[in-house]
C-alpha cells in the first residue's frame, strides 16, 4: 500500500509528522484542517479496534489493518463505526470536527507499525 493510500479527508495539512508542536513535543501524525462534518474515510480495509472518546484525541477511531499496522483518526465530530466492524478502504468511518479541543476543525491522522508512529506522507497521496 505504500505510496498508494489516499488521505482520509480532503483538506490542508497544517501539522506534519516530526514537526514541532505548539506547546511541546513533535507531531506523531498529521493534522488535516477540514470543515466540521466532512467525511473521514478509511485509508485501507481492516477492522475497527477502538471507537470512543479519549482525552487529547476527542472522538477517536482506530483501525487494525493486519501485519501490525494501525490507522488512527482523532478529533472527529462523530464516529460512524463500532468496535469489531470490518471496513473497506475508502469507506466513510467518521465525520471531521474538533472534539479533541483543537481550535481548528479537521482530522488528526496517524499510522503506526508495531506500535511506532510512521510518516503518513510516505504512505498516502494527497490526490
Amino acid at each position: 500500500q505504500k505510496g498508494r493510500m489516499r488521505f482520509p479527508v480532503r483538506g490542508t495539512v497544517t501539522g506534519r509528522f516530526g514537526a514541532a508542536r505548539e506547546g511541546s513535543g513533535t507531531w506523531r501524525g498529521l493534522f488535516i484542517k477540514a470543515s466540521v462534518g466532512s467525511d473521514i474515510k478509511a485509508v485501507a480495509h481492516g477492522r475497527v479496534v477502538f471507537a470512543e472518546w479519549m482525552r487529547g484525541f476527542g472522538n477517536l477511531l482506530i483501525i487494525d489493518h493486519g501485519d501490525s499496522y494501525l490507522s488512527i483518526y482523532g478529533y472527529n465530530d462523530s464516529l460512524l463505526k463500532q468496535v469489531g466492524q470490518a471496513v473497506k478502504g475508502g469507506e466513510t468511518i467518521a465525520t471531521a470536527g474538533n472534539s479533541g479541543g483543537n481550535q481548528d476543525s479537521g482530522l488528526y491522522f496517524e499510522l503506526r507499525h508495531q506500535g511506532q508512529p510512521i510518516d503518513p506522507m510516505k504512505w498516502a497521496s494527497l490526490k
